[in-house]
């Protein structure tokens, strides 16, 4: 498998290439051990890159690398292994080989991809969370990217619905991407997720490397869930990647003044399916749990059977809320109250299950 690895792990080399040689040799080591005269035969390689491999050859034997990668816990999967996720194998730019520390996605297992804005909201974060947790309550695996915001709320959800969870690294596995996140880096791990990447051990997390990952986050979800993203966010990439896939994209709504639900409210409009809730989802997927929060509380509906009659002052204050947070000193301003009023309303609303405090101070209505 070492010279699997080194040919893997060739410079040089464009991966539509790279792949078509290994298609005309049984074995890597062939071609690590082929006469210059020999390799001529290859007609789609160019000057430039057969000179390329003769030089990658003459760097040592290869198996140092490969065995030290090993004793870091890192499984090396080139895309003719079993182990390969066929779904992968489906789209047009697979690649050539996945370094993997944990485990892969499982494929019997509906796979969804949550990402968004770094940058994110109160808003976004909190339905990141949510989404990712109840559907991975539900046996649903989330594959996100580990960036700050919207990713890391979908791999934190997961793991808190008790469920696995995989992040697509733009480095070396072996390399922990934001350095923030390496508490989220172990838990995936320790829940029996994986951490993923196309690039070998030790690469840094250069700018270049985030597009080309996108491709893998996609590629491995069976749906793309847009959770907040501006009219010119990188996660619109993923977007047009997931369609050339084939795959299905839903999207959060969003106030229409937050720049963040732009480019989500622009999907929608586009035919992208609507996230309305968790459940709402689920079942169009056919999963079982219709009906449980995340925690696995059953749903309380406020219909007409259950809705308590609220009083005038907390009318007042439910009626100012939304979906997206509002500060007290925004509520006491709009309802014209006491902000010590407000702040005793606020705390009835939310014992009571009608709103919740998504952050410090900060309340937007329960879902229904």
């Amino acid at each position: 498998m070492k010279y699997e690895y080194w040919l893997a792990d060739l410079n040089g080399i464009p991966l539509s290439k790279k792949i078509l040689l290994r298609k005309c040799v049984k074995a890597a080591e062939e071609l690590y051990y082929m006469e210059e005269t020999q390799m001529r035969k290859f007609e789609f390689l160019d000057e430039g890159e057969r000179n390329t491999i003769q030089q990658a050859r003459k760097q040592g034997d290869p198996g140092a690398e490969y065995d030290a990668m090993v004793k870091k816990g890192i499984r090396f999967v080139p895309w003719f292994s079993d182990e390969y996720p066929k779904c992968l194998k489906e789209i047009a730019d697979y690649p050539y080989a996945l370094y993997v520390k944990g485990s892969l996605p499982d494929e019997k297992s509906r796979r969804a991809a949550v990402i968004g804005a770094r940058r994110c909201t109160p808003y976004g974060e909190k339905y990141a969370v949510e989404f990712a947790r109840t559907l991975a309550g539900m046996g649903v695996e989330i594959i996100s990217g580990m960036a700050r915001g919207i990713d890391g709320m979908g791999h934190r959800g997961a793991l808190l619905g008790g469920g696995r969870t995989y992040a697509v690294l733009g480095c070396g596995v072996d390399v922990c991407y934001p350095k923030e996140h390496i508490g989220l880096y172990v838990d995936i791990l320790e829940q029996g997720g994986g951490i993923l990447s196309e690039f070998p051990p030790g690469t840094a997390p250069l700018g270049r490397h985030f597009p080309a990952r996108n491709r893998i986050i996609s590629g491995l979800a069976d749906a793309v869930l847009v959770m907040e993203a501006g009219r010119k966010s990188g996660s619109l990439i993923t977007v047009d990647m997931a369609l050339d896939q084939g795959r299905d994209v839903y999207a959060l709504p969003g106030p229409v003044n937050s720049p963040l639900s732009d480019g989500c409210n622009r999907l929608i409009r586009q035919g992208a399916g609507i996230l309305l809730s968790p459940e709402s989802l689920a079942e169009e997927w056919g999963l079982s749990g219709k009906g449980v929060q995340p925690g696995g509380k059953a749903s309380a509906k406020k219909d007409g059977k259950n809705e308590k009659v609220l009083e005038t002052k907390e009318k007042l204050v439910y009626s100012c809320l939304g979906l997206y947070p509002k500060g007290v000193d925004q509520v006491a301003a709009e309802t014209k109250l006491d902000i010590k009023d407000v702040m005793e309303l606020l705390v009835t609303l939310e014992l009571e299950g009608y709103i919740r405090e998504i952050s410090k101070n900060q309340y937007i209505i329960a879902r229904c």
